[in-house]
């Protein structure tokens, strides 16, 4: 048996059962039930839907909920009109017994057979144990297009009995849409709310808490359906708001109930779902038409292989984690049908739509096809493909503490940028759950607990629970807190947990630093563009000054080539043997007073090696005649003089910068190559 399931998913086995229950009760004489749309809409399908929205996976249905939009609305809209045009193309061609369905008639069951069905979809993808994100795409598709098929169905059903459709009425019709669905979500938000509100007050009748959940959730589903709204939106709704608080305000023995009733539940109502699809094949009327019936199932599979790939080249355009070719084949190959397909289509009034077994047998074999065929086959392919699969670890305080991180830095990242992502929105609205709802919603010191502790004592719950159910609970580690000998012993009390807490001054201080030093990130800027770039009013003097440098550059590297070396300076040692030979040659003028007077002891070994004379001026230079006072004095030290305000010091050449004056100032401070000391002088000169 094992073998067999395996190879056969449960869904189909549970198909065969009711084929032959039905087989059977028709044999020995007795008509089979039918799974008539009202046992199926208000019985079996909210415990499934229930189940999938209270427990649904939140991070990750956000993180592509446009991804799933796309394809639950545009892929369904796109699925209905295009399989009702063609169906109604065959039966204009395709002989006397179709040329009586009109236009209307097709697209309502176009409507019928495009959604792709919650409960096949769970079946099949949690027994292969698909990747997150594929079953998340699929099972959300499968969750949001109720409302598509809800407006399309009610809308196509009232205009089949209409004389003439205007366009006020396509236009309310495409209105109803948004007031199907957020109707839907609204009223699902309200129970949600409401059953928060209502399990903080139930600590003392710790009974009825699993009641309340079960109870507001079906009120939020029935008054959804009542106004014609999307009940399946609202169950979805209502499970997803009313889940933390609650399950803050409850115990745990609560919250075990609800796990484990909803999950009972809707494995009945999904086991029941099936058996009655095959009942309701063997005793309901049907009547076959190859044309008909091999035309559905053939349009129906090339109209969601297109859908897949045409919407996943436009979304792939604005993902980052892109969807590749093994990823659209697994979508477009898991869009399974199922009973709401069948329940719709069995609400059809014999009097308006006659082809109504006509429709139900073409629905059974769509229904028989993607569950047996594509269900039974999806594995191996799964398999084959190598698609990667979901990975049953459980969520560490490590994974917790990075998670929370990254999403504090992409949202710090998109203030600074001036981007408001989703990011941002999501960081918004904790903000103001954790500011105003909790307190209103959650009892006592709960809902000032931060969502790191919240996890870790739930961690230490489970573990605690682990213990005492494997038998452990002498063997218990010195890790555990006290808060899991609490949960092992309820007997006694638990422990108040202090959570510390600053003064308002202390807290006023924090705040007064915070808003000096940093930066007001969360005022809105503009993002990045470099086509709105504001041009940099200093760029064009910068350039300037970088091409005067570059020109003054390159003179100068041009004059070093074309002129002459000036003499070469004598060494020291060279002016010591001069000045010793004839000191009257190199006395100092009797009229040059002002001049600076250098003198050097020849018998000195520690004269200077080189001299720096700045801004020596060489007779002629500057620009002005030679002078006969300059002519007698030699070289004359002068001041610089100062720069005019406004002017560039450094790439601005003066009066005495000419390039000869500069050859013979680089001339005169290069005393030239260092030569070897002379034998008997001492290698390190004394007083150094």
């Amino acid at each position: 048996m094992s073998s067999v399931s395996k190879v056969v998913p449960e869904s189909c086995l549970l198909i065969v059962v009711g084929l032959l229950v039905g087989g059977l009760i028709k044999a020995v004489g007795e008509k089979p039930p039918i799974l008539k749309s009202d046992i199926f809409f208000l019985f079996l399908l909210p415990p499934i839907i229930l189940d999938a929205g209270y427990f649904l996976p939140l991070r990750q249905f956000t993180e592509n909920l446009g991804t799933i939009l796309i394809f639950a609305v545009v892929g369904t809209l796109w699925n209905a009109f295009f399989l009702g045009g063609l169906m109604y193309a065959v039966c204009q061609i395709g002989g006397s017994g179709l040329n009586h369905i009109g236009l209307l008639a097709n697209l309502l069951f176009g409507s019928i057979i495009s959604a792709v069905d919650p409960v096949a979809v769970l079946a099949v993808f949690e027994e292969i144990h698909i990747n997150e994100l594929l079953h998340i795409l699929v099972f959300g598709e499968s969750l949001l297009n109720d409302a598509v098929t809800v407006v399309l169905y009610h809308l196509f059903e009232e205009f089949a009995n209409f004389e003439q459709v205007t366009i006020i009425d396509i236009i309310l019709g495409f209105l109803s849409f948004f007031v199907v669905s957020l109707g839907g979500v609204f009223v699902g938000v309200i129970y949600g709310l409401i059953a928060a509100f209502t399990s903080r007050f139930t600590s003392n009748i710790r009974v009825i808490e699993p009641l309340f959940v079960f109870l507001y959730s079906y009120m939020a589903y029935l008054s959804a359906e009542l106004f014609h709204l999307s009940g399946i939106m609202a169950l979805i709704a209502s499970g997803v708001v009313m889940r933390p608080y609650v399950e803050a305000n409850i115990s745990h023995k609560s919250h075990t109930t609800i796990k484990y009733f909803l999950k009972m539940w809707s494995s009945v109502s999904e086991t029941l779902i099936f058996i009655f699809l095959g009942v309701s094949t063997v005793a309901g009327q049907h009547y076959w038409n190859w044309t008909f019936v091999i035309s559905t199932l053939l349009f129906c599979l090339i109209a969601r292989v297109l859908g897949v790939l045409v919407l996943t080249w436009f979304i792939n355009k604005f993902r980052i984690v892109k969807l590749t070719p093994k990823d659209q084949f697994i979508i477009a190959y898991g869009g399974l049908r199922g009973a709401i397909a069948f329940s719709l289509c069995y609400l059809l009034d014999y009097e308006h739509f006659n082809m109504r077994d006509m429709f139900l047998t073409a629905i059974i074999t769509v229904i028989f096809f993607t569950v047996f065929v594509q269900g039974m086959t999806i594995r191996p392919l799964v398999d084959l493909l190598a698609v990667k699969k979901k990975q049953e670890t459980k969520r560490s305080i490590n994974e917790e503490i990075h998670t929370q991180f990254l999403d504090h830095l992409l949202t710090g990242i998109e203030d600074i940028c001036g981007h408001y992502g989703h990011h941002h929105w999501k960081d918004k609205l904790n903000r103001f759950n954790k500011k105003y709802v909790k307190k209103c919603l959650i009892a006592g010191e709960r809902s000032k607990e931060p969502q790191l502790i919240a996890f870790y004592h739930k961690m230490e719950m489970k573990q605690a629970i682990e213990l005492v159910e494997s038998g452990g609970l002498g063997k218990i580690p010195s890790t555990i807190s006290a808060v899991s000998i609490q949960n092992i012993s309820p007997k006694t009390l638990p422990v108040a947990r202090v959570l510390p807490a600053l003064s308002k001054d202390k807290e006023e201080e924090i705040r007064k630093i915070l808003r000096n030093n940093l930066q007001k990130t969360r005022q809105r800027l503009r993002s990045y563009n470099r086509h709105t770039l504001v041009a940099d009013p200093y760029e064009e003097a910068w350039n300037q000054m970088l091409l005067r440098r570059q020109k003054i550059r390159h003179t100068d590297r041009q004059n070093a080539y074309l002129t002459v070396p000036a003499n070469k300076i004598d060494s020291p040692t060279m002016s010591r043997a001069r000045i010793g030979s004839d000191p009257l040659a190199y006395e100092p003028k009797p009229d040059s007073e002002n001049l600076p007077i250098i003198t050097i002891d020849p018998a000195s070994p520690q004269s200077p090696e080189s001299m720096e004379l700045p801004n020596e001026i060489p007779k002629g230079c500057g620009g002005l005649p030679p002078s006969p006072e300059e002519d007698e004095e030699g070289l004359v030290m002068r001041a610089k003089e100062p720069s005019s305000p406004g002017t560039d010091d450094v790439f601005t050449p003066g009066t005495g910068d000419s390039p000869s004056s500069q050859r013979m100032l680089r001339c005169l401070s290069d005393p030239g190559p260092r030569q070897e000391p002379e034998e008997g002088e001492p290698f390190i000169p004394k007083g150094q």
